[in-house]
């Protein structure tokens, strides 16, 4: 076998994520939508396969998390960028998108229109997505950074959109803005030491959370719209204070420039 068609540890850890995006629609599909279309819907029935594909997707995001980790620390093979780009367009494009198309037309109230426009929407994520992970292939930056929202936090930021159930409208906007984000050049800090394992343990707590949801635990919703509204002013507030970070910065070049530009100046 040619060494380049060889799988490593890192890349049975991107495949995961692969299938936990996959299992994502599949939950979505026969435990939301088609109960819906066919007229047998159960809430709790709903609640609890809405809550197992969110749980996939960030499983998914767990193993987008450890691949990076791994890959570092052992051998990568030649397949691992593109495995990782193929991956993350399944677990953190398609599935949340298809996720948006469900709640179009699941959601209460939903009409012909919304269900049109809520597809727009979901197309709108998923080209987001297209264009970040491109992106991310072909720009080189700094040590350090991504440009635009990461596809898996950009993903779950989406998902707790609609599981906050706004009215159509605001989780409209909501889910372009935050596609918008991910093709920004805002710039994200990249998940290591101590941010790494912020993340994870967030990750965890989230999926308590929705297990406490889909379980009608008492408290349930109430933890259910607690950890999706921390997740969505996270969302909001990272790029606030990257945009300030890069005004500053660069207030303090221009400063540091024209005090240059004064030394050179004098006899």
């Amino acid at each position: 076998m040619p060494l380049s068609t060889r799988l490593s540890i890192a890349d049975t850890l991107t495949l995961g994520n692969a299938i936990c995006g996959f299992m994502a629609v599949y939950f979505t599909t026969t435990g939301v939508l088609i109960p819906h279309l066919t007229g047998t819907e159960d809430g709790g029935m709903a609640r609890h396969s809405a809550a197992v594909a969110v749980i996939l997707m960030l499983m998914a995001s767990v193993f987008d998390l450890f691949d990076g980790l791994v890959a570092r620390k052992l051998r990568a093979s030649a397949m691992g960028a593109e495995l990782d780009n193929l991956s993350d367009l399944i677990s953190f494009g398609l599935a949340p998108a298809y996720f948006v198309v469900t709640w179009g037309m699941v959601a209460s109230g939903a009409n012909q229109a919304n269900q049109k426009v809520s597809v727009v929407a979901a197309v709108v994520v998923l080209l987001a997505v297209i264009l970040r992970l491109a992106r991310f292939s072909c720009v080189t930056l700094r040590d350090g950074i991504f440009q635009g929202m990461p596809s898996p936090f950009g993903a779950l930021t989406v998902v707790a959109i609609v599981l906050l159930e706004l009215p159509f409208l605001p989780t409209l906007l909501a889910i372009i803005g935050v596609a918008w984000l991910m093709v920004s050049r805002v710039e994200y800090p990249k998940p290591r030491g101590r941010l790494a394992v912020a993340m994870l343990s967030w990750i965890v707590l989230s999926m308590g959370m929705l297990a406490a949801w889909a379980l009608d635990a008492p408290g349930g919703q109430l933890l259910l719209w607690t950890g999706c509204s921390l997740q969505v002013v996270m969302g909001a507030m990272i790029p606030l204070f990257a945009t300030a970070r890069r005004v500053n910065t660069f207030r303090d070049n221009r400063r540091e420039s024209r005090t240059e530009s004064r030394a050179a100046q004098l006899p």
